[in-house]
């Protein structure tokens, strides 16, 4: 069960994260509340992962502060991660979420000032190592991976850095499959109704912890097809349902060195970050000086 493992180690590195000294520490967040940014709209599975995780924080800090959800979606979660490197508090009252695209497309398409640099933020943990897959309603008539290669499929996705919309254009790209790609969706929710309407056949780079969790009712009522997992290693579950990796579908070794690097994101599926370290001790925005190391 990684993503419960995930989720509980996250817990007690944050807890260690924001209390090096117990009693200053609980005296600087009684009665305080910390933000807890989630670069990615309501309902989506970074959304629902970083509830989850907050429903529980509280406890494992000292002085129990509140923890508060606020989603600031954008740049497949890029505008979460310059917020808290630039703008948000250093006082360890923020902490957020953000995608492994958006860490990775700044770490390799070059920065500026005005961009999210992950290499100024505090790493927390992840909360899970993922596995994700393609998918597409039974009634679209795509019974397997093969049919995808060979038909015409409608795929709904995100913006740039968003899962949905990097893995879909590598497994077009690297696969052949004939994927007809729609993006300016919200997230996996927004393409989740968009596929019961018909407006898309399916989904790549769902995340399949989410799915599990967004859509039970699909995978219970059969309503839909899972047809490849994209992943390092095989998930046991989807294995044994019959589900096979990517890999089988990858000719070339030039295109398995492309999309090795992609698929060694899910290590960090769902990063909690902190703002950088306080570089003056005169800042206002800077950390109680029990915190400095």
């Amino acid at each position: 069960m990684p993503g419960r493992w995930g989720v509980g180690l996250l817990i007690a590195a944050a807890g260690m994260a924001f209390a090096p000294t117990q009693a200053p520490a609980q005296d600087f967040y009684a009665g305080k509340s910390i933000d807890f940014i989630v670069g990615h709209y309501v309902g989506g599975g970074y959304d629902i992962y970083a509830r989850a995780v907050a429903r529980h924080l509280a406890r494992h800090i000292p002085g129990n502060p509140t923890i508060v959800v606020r989603n600031m979606p954008g740049a497949g979660s890029a505008k979460a991660g310059l917020h808290i490197t630039h703008t948000a508090a250093r006082d360890g009252t923020v902490i957020g979420a953000v995608t492994p695209g958006a860490i990775m497309s700044a770490l390799l398409d070059g920065r500026s000032d005005s961009t999210f640099d992950p290499t100024k933020a505090l790493f927390i943990g992840t909360a899970n190592y993922g596995t994700r897959i393609c998918v597409t309603m039974k009634d679209a008539g795509l019974q397997s991976f093969n049919d995808v290669l060979k038909r015409k499929t409608v795929i709904g996705s995100a913006a740039i850095n968003d899962g949905t919309h990097d893995y879909a254009f590598m497994v077009k790209n690297v696969t052949g499959a004939q994927l007809s790609i729609v993006t300016g969706y919200k997230g996996t929710s927004d393409i989740g109704l968009a596929m019961e309407r018909r407006e898309v056949d399916g989904a790549c780079g769902w995340d399949w912890a989410s799915f599990k969790s967004q859509r039970a009712r699909w995978l219970k009522d059969n309503l839909a097809n899972v047809h490849v997992q994209i992943g390092h290693d095989p998930d046991e579950e989807l294995t044994s349902r019959g589900v096979p990796p990517l890999w089988n579908f990858i000719k070339s070794d030039e295109d398995r060195k492309v999309v090795e690097p992609i698929t060694g994101q899910q290590v960090f599926h769902r990063s909690y970050i902190a703002p950088p370290a306080c570089l003056r001790r005169s800042s206002r925005r800077c950390a109680p000086p029990s915190w400095r190391r």
